[in-house]
């Protein structure tokens, strides 16, 4: 499949047939008890790569990362990191280092001695950590705070401490465990790009669990989304947002609309599905349906065009409804619409223009209409 979006970097390397992963999952499988955490999973990461295990909550993405430090060990399968199999390596003797949410800082310690701790751990000299540690302050902007104790920063500078000191070993592999949860909205978004840069500078293979979209979204190479223990699809961010390969991932992913209806035309590099008497979707550069065929189609809100006059061929992916919401959100408005099939389409314009002349008003008569390569064809 061809790559969809701006890539940030050419960074590609699961594309390359001949790239080796740096780490493999491979048919990996936990259980505690009856409950089953991670089912059969596999999958690879590459060096330098900034990789994401996103999905809600229990679907056996922290299970996963604490399978890679070492915290639990696989029921079954095998995990292999720079080519050695990782079975039975204790978390401190594996290349790895895991920042917590919590941070886990030592209250009592300065900033300067937790960063420090890990090192001194290790049997490195005091000249050594020295100069280490001041590396790690420079590194995160807190030379000015070396002396402080946890309790007298702020959310973010205990965040960049918890960081300092998961990299001053210098691991192979950095695990982060839902790294921004604790930060505020602005701050977090601050420190997403702040993360993408040290992780490039550095030239480290970054993991990162979350349950935030928007923040895997903003990072990640790649995502991997999880559901009940098994990897659904894993993709770059575009890749995930504009072709999602099920209607799991379409629905979890951002905001989307899904109709449902049955396949009535297929042709070469065109299908059509009638949703209703109203309306029938022709997409272009879809698979192949057999006619009669259930078939689903799901499209962004951003991809759906609201306005005041019928288009040239109505019911070929356009339909009519009445605005039931409107909320301006400053950036772009987001419309509620429902069909006259009884169906609600959320629709979003973006706000290019300071000022609207003529506003769009509740009730009023619209038509909802979109592209035929706007959406895509969901078969399950």
């Amino acid at each position: 499949m061809k790559s969809l979006g701006n890539i940030r970097r050419s960074f590609a390397p699961w594309t390359d047939p001949a790239a080796k992963p740096f780490i493999s999952v491979n048919n990996v499988t936990k259980r505690f008890g009856d409950f089953t955490a991670v089912d059969d999973l596999s999958l690879n990461i590459y060096h330098r790569e900034f990789f994401a295990l996103l999905g809600a909550s229990g679907c056996g993405k922290s299970t996963l990362l604490r399978m890679l430090a070492g915290f639990e060990q696989p029921t079954a399968g095998e995990i292999v990191l720079d080519g050695t199999d990782l079975a039975g390596t204790p978390p401190y003797k594996r290349p790895v280092n895991m920042m917590f949410q919590s941070y886990a800082l030592f209250p009592h310690m300065t900033v300067e001695k937790n960063i420090a701790f890990g090192l001194r751990q290790d049997g490195m000299t005091k000249d050594e950590i020295g100069e280490r540690v001041l590396q790690m302050l420079k590194m995160v902007k807190l030379e000015k705070f070396a002396a402080r104790k946890p309790n007298q920063l702020s959310g973010g500078q205990r965040q960049r401490v918890a960081l300092a000191r998961s990299l001053a070993k210098r691991p192979k592999v950095l695990l982060l465990d839902e790294p921004l949860g604790a930060l505020d909205k602005k701050l977090r978004e601050e420190t997403q790009f702040e993360l993408m840069d040290l992780q490039q500078n550095l030239g480290l293979t970054f993991v990162v669990v979350t349950h935030d979209q928007e923040e895997a979204m903003t990072m990640a190479d790649r995502i991997a989304v999880m559901s009940h223990g098994k990897v659904v699809q894993v993709a770059t961010p575009a890749e995930i947002y504009e072709a999602p390969n099920s209607r799991f991932v379409a629905d979890f992913i951002g905001d989307v609309n899904i109709f449902d209806g049955k396949v009535t035309a297929s042709n070469a590099g065109s299908l059509e599905i009638a949703i209703d008497s109203d309306l029938t979707i022709r997409v272009s550069g879809a698979e192949p349906l057999p006619v009669g065929s259930a078939a689903g189609f799901a499209i962004r809100p951003e991809k759906l065009r609201v306005s005041r006059t019928p288009p040239a061929n109505p019911g070929i992916n356009a339909a009519s409804g009445e605005l039931w919401d409107i909320a301006y959100l400053g950036d772009m408005t987001v419309f509620h619409v429902k069909l006259k099939s009884g169906a609600v389409v959320k629709a979003s314009s973006l706000n290019a223009q300071r000022s609207v002349e003529d506003p769009f008003v509740y009730d009023q008569e619209v038509w909802v209409t979109f592209a035929e390569d706007a959406g895509v064809v969901l078969k399950d």
